[in-house]
């Protein structure tokens, strides 16, 4: 059965939603963030420490994985403690990883998505 412009253009539309969650975890920084995240809550300056991000770059993408509803904070004295609000991301990164381990190369390397230089973020 042949399927029309208008049922695919249906089709695509309801992908956005997934689209919109990949591209949230498409910068490496947030994407730092969340794989930090997964193993526990931490404090901005936590994250800064292990991370080696400058404070206002973590601030900026922890703002950003909140709107998003990746990360929720609660407040331990004078600081916040930052996790995540989806458990299921930590399965979402161990199935990418075996996505990258299966592909080798071929992702760093794509023309689109890959790094400059061929190496993995």
């Amino acid at each position: 059965m042949a399927m029309t412009s208008h049922n695919k253009d249906a089709d695509r539309g309801g992908l956005e939603p997934a689209a919109a969650l990949f591209r949230s975890l498409g910068d490496p920084a947030r994407l730092a963030i969340v794989r930090r995240l997964a193993l526990g809550e931490a404090r901005v300056v936590d994250l800064v420490e292990q991370l080696g991000l400058a404070q206002s770059t973590v601030s900026k993408h922890l703002a950003c994985l909140r709107e998003c509803g990746l990360v929720d904070s609660r407040p331990v004295g004078r600081a916040s403690m930052f996790t995540l609000t989806q458990p299921s991301l930590v399965g979402l990164l161990v199935a990418a990883e075996a996505v990258l381990e299966a592909t080798g190369e071929a992702v760093a390397l794509c023309p689109a998505y890959g790094t400059p230089d061929g190496e993995r973020a």
